[in-house]
């Protein structure tokens, strides 16, 4: 074998290393995106129920006896809102299936509708006063197990033992179903209610809230504090200082760290030493400023090390102060790296639920926070207190919180790469 043909030959092996490499490459590539769009997919299919909602068209009467109201002409709203709404759900429900007399059967009848049917009656009542004394035709909520017995989550073709609708509910749900009479709907509960003990009830307004407001914190206390650190240790601090040296050590360390350790850190000092108030979005946000300070000084520096020394050297040579220097053209040329930076340090901020578990930000809130000081949720947390709840319909309300989580990492992820693309400046 002459030189050419050893040279072929191994320019032939060589050649087909690479192939294989390419191959081995687009493979994993490809593997990984189907992983990823079957996570997706999955997530998505599971999560189109919570977005509909059943509801039973009945005739509701405000009687006066039954809301144990006292017979006068007009009531207050102090009145209207003590009223009892529990039984005019159950009398429409009566009128509607008078044949139903046995005791199972009528609670089994009343069941037809959410226990929380009364609130939404109340609030009715609450917006028209003149109602009351009168017959109203409404659009009343109904129970999970119907909702979910008619979103096709439950099988009528299984055993009546193995299926919490009852063959009765079935028969009454067809009944409503040819007279028209009952229907699903945009839930918008999902959106404009905190949560619930019941799944027909529950929505993820507080957890958004809640997150809203611990962003605002974090975002308030760890962006300022990080650019500051990362300007002086990048232009200001000494070289080969063993003091310096130690605190860049520890920030790139405490990047490592686990979250749950800044969720233990701000349980003893914040909590326990001075005394924050548990659960709400301010120990919540000065937990996750822990955890988010050492990524963003991290991306920072890297930023204004991005900026060629000439630009310094320039600005210096014709009068400019340091601080000059650094305020009027290293830092609006390393703003595009600093911004990317902080988005990514709050999104990963955003999607934290171990550290918030340790600070108590796990407890039910039905009620909506209305400022920092409020007990509240997050939406990971959300995430994690309707998985472990044993309702059917959780499971769709869990996949529907992770759907509308992924939504806003992803713009908070897209906002950060517009940003780079749109300000970023090549040398």
């Amino acid at each position: 074998m002459n030189n050419l043909e050893i040279v072929k030959a191994g320019l032939n092996k060589r050649y087909a290393k690479e192939r294989r490499f390419k191959f081995y490459g687009i493979f994993s590539i490809s593997l990984s995106l189907l992983f990823l769009f079957f996570l997706l997919f999955d997530i998505g299919a599971k999560s189109i129920p919570a977005f509909t909602q059943t509801y039973i068209n009945l005739d509701i009467e405000f009687d006066k006896k039954s809301m144990k109201l006292q017979d006068q002409d007009s009531y207050s709203e102090e009145a209207l809102f003590s009223a009892s709404y529990s039984n005019l759900g159950r009398n429409a429900l009566y009128k509607l299936f008078p044949e139903v007399t046995e005791r199972k059967q009528k609670k089994a009848l009343r069941q037809m509708l959410s226990s929380g049917a009364r609130y939404d009656l109340r609030d009715v009542a609450l917006k028209n006063k003149n109602y009351v004394g009168t017959t109203q035709n409404l659009w009343v909520i109904a129970g999970d197990d119907i909702d979910a017995f008619v979103k096709g989550l439950i099988d009528r073709n299984i055993p009546e033992s193995d299926r919490r609708v009852k063959d009765y509910q079935v028969e009454w749900v067809d009944t409503l179903e040819a007279q028209n009479k009952i229907e699903r709907r945009f839930n918008i509960n999902f959106f404009t209610s905190g949560d619930s003990r019941e799944p027909e009830q529950a929505g993820i307004l507080g957890a958004l809230k809640g997150s809203f407001y611990t962003m605002l914190v974090t975002l308030l206390l760890s962006f300022p504090i990080a650019v500051s650190a990362a300007i002086y240790l990048e232009e200001f601090a000494p070289k080969n200082n063993w003091w310096i040296d130690l605190i860049e050590i520890n920030i790139n360390n405490l990047a490592a760290v686990p979250s749950i350790v800044f969720g233990i850190l701000g349980l003893a000092v914040y909590i326990n030493l001075f005394g924050v108030p548990r659960s709400a979005p301010l120990v919540g946000g000065l937990v996750l400023t822990l955890m988010t300070l050492p990524t963003i000084i991290i991306s920072t520096r890297a930023a204004l090390k991005s900026v060629p020394p000439s630009i310094r050297e320039a600005a210096l040579s014709i009068g400019a102060s340091k601080m000059q220097v650094i305020t009027h053209h290293v830092l609006p040329l390393a703003m595009p790296g600093i911004l990317t930076g902080s988005i990514i340090g709050m999104a990963q901020a955003l999607g934290e639920t171990a550290p918030l578990l340790m600070i108590g930000m796990v407890a039910f809130v039905a009620d909506i926070p209305q400022s920092i000081l409020d007990p509240a949720t997050v939406l990971p947390v959300q995430v994690f207190i309707w998985s472990d709840s044993p309702e059917r319909g959780f499971i769709a309300l869990t996949s529907a919180a992770i759907v509308t989580l992924l939504v806003f990492l992803f713009f908070m992820n897209l906002i950060a790469i517009v940003l780079r693309k749109k300000f970023e400046t090549r040398w």
